[in-house]
């Protein structure tokens, strides 16, 4: 007959010394016999574990910054390297757990900031890749930015924004303090294009303090374009950074396009592909020829006065006063209204270089073009020299080409510093 559970208690405490502990290791026995034969969940034994799930397929790695970096540049972006990876995700929060905005590169390799990172601030970015497992795995590195630098480079547009300009003008970006060769290649990878429609184009160095962009056909009519120059805290060599970011966006224009022919004397004014006038023109005497050459309006003078005086001196120099002035070179030649040679314009060319045209005539060129509109001269004596004016479409394209700091790939759409956007 089994004993209750009371009766046990009574007689396993009315027994002494080694009994009772002999007795309680017994019952402890058999409660360990019990429980051990199932553990509550479908009969399998306490000591059976699930089998270790299988490693993510994907792997990440941060590269840079290292994990505990300090003094990191404020324009560093998050480099990176994945294997296996479907999809690869990277954020990047600051001491207070706000998120950065930033961009993921098409190569998937790296990641950068909208704009400059605080200065002396700690950052954790994680980079998350998943793989057709669909599990993740992540890497992880906090890092702390420079104090701001004492030695600013300053970076400014040309344009500005809204403005709106020809299909013939390039984008002009200058910098404070020449930028060394060593550099220009950093520089240029944070500097992204984006036009709408999408045009193949690239950067183009002119000389240590400035660098262009144009499209390798003249820009689309009435095309979007913007351009962004991250800058901020970029290390420009000698202990120099960039001061700021910079954002601009322009406009372009209808197609305004002018030709003139020397032996015509002859300008054919097109719009949009069409047409739409034909001007008599007197280019530049022998003495003093035009030059040929595909140059842009650089600037438009409702009047001035054009002095020589002190150049040319008393015998060949004059002073005249001029309406409708378009500057085409730094060395003075112009589209513009000249009345003492309308009587020569369509035969002879009497002018010091210059594209002269009639009071009616310039008065119209005037008030349909825009800065950036471009002209072509053919056939006259002296070839356009480059760098005297805008001279970007006076190259070839594998003439600009050359002046990029990064390399090209033809036929890709777009430098690898640039979005193309549809």
């Amino acid at each position: 007959m089994r004993a209750s559970q009371d009766e046990l208690t009574r007689c396993g405490t009315a027994r002494r010394g080694g009994r009772r502990r002999v007795f309680a290791a017994g019952v402890l026995a058999v409660a360990m016999a019990l429980t051990g034969c199932t553990n509550g969940d479908g009969g399998k034994p306490s000591s059976w574990q699930s089998p270790a799930e299988d490693p993510p397929k994907a792997t990440a790695t941060i590269t840079e910054p290292q994990a505990d970096a300090k003094d990191v540049p404020a324009s560093t972006g998050i480099t990176f390297t994945t294997k296996d990876a479907e999809e690869v995700t990277v954020e990047v929060k600051d001491s207070a757990g706000k998120e950065v905005e930033g961009d993921l590169a098409a190569d998937r390799k790296s990641w950068l900031p909208d704009g400059a990172l605080k200065y002396g601030e700690t950052y954790t970015a994680t980079v998350t890749a998943t793989g057709d497992d669909d599990k993740p795995a992540t890497a992880t590195s906090t890092f702390t930015t420079m104090d701001r630098p004492a030695k600013q480079i300053r970076v400014v547009s040309f344009l500005g924004d809204n403005q709106v300009v020809g299909v013939g003008m390039p984008l002009i970006v200058k910098f404070s303090r020449a930028i060394p060769e060593d550099y220009r290649d950093d520089v240029q990878r944070r500097m992204t294009v984006t036009a709408k429609p999408a045009q193949e184009g690239i950067w183009h160095w002119v000389s240590p303090t400035e660098v262009r962009y144009r499209p390798k056909e003249f820009w689309k009519a009435n095309s979007t374009v913007s351009y962004r120059i991250q800058a901020g805290g970029l290390p420009l060599g000698d202990g120099w950074y960039g001061r700021s970011d910079l954002a601009v966006d322009i406009k372009i224009g209808p197609s305004f396009v002018m030709t003139v022919e020397n032996r015509t004397k002859r300008m054919t004014v097109t719009k949009d592909g069409k047409v739409i006038k034909t001007i008599l023109v007197s280019l530049g005497k022998k003495t003093t020829p035009s030059s040929s050459g595909t140059m842009v309006v650089i600037e438009k003078l409702r009047k001035t006065v054009f002095d020589t005086m002190a150049e040319l001196g008393p015998e060949e120099g004059y002073r005249t006063d001029i309406d409708f002035a378009q500057r085409l070179t730094w060395g003075g030649e112009f589209i513009h209204a000249a009345p003492w040679s309308e009587g020569q314009q369509g035969t002879v060319n009497v002018s010091h270089g210059c594209v002269n045209v009639s009071m009616a005539d310039g008065a119209w060129l005037f008030a349909n073009t825009r800065i950036g509109d471009p002209i072509t001269v053919k056939g006259t004596e002296r070839k356009l020299q480059n760098g005297n004016g805008w001279t970007d479409w006076n190259m070839s394209w594998d003439e600009y080409v050359k002046g990029s700091a990064l390399p090209y790939e033809p036929g890709t759409g777009a430098e690898p510093s640039a979005e193309a956007t549809p």
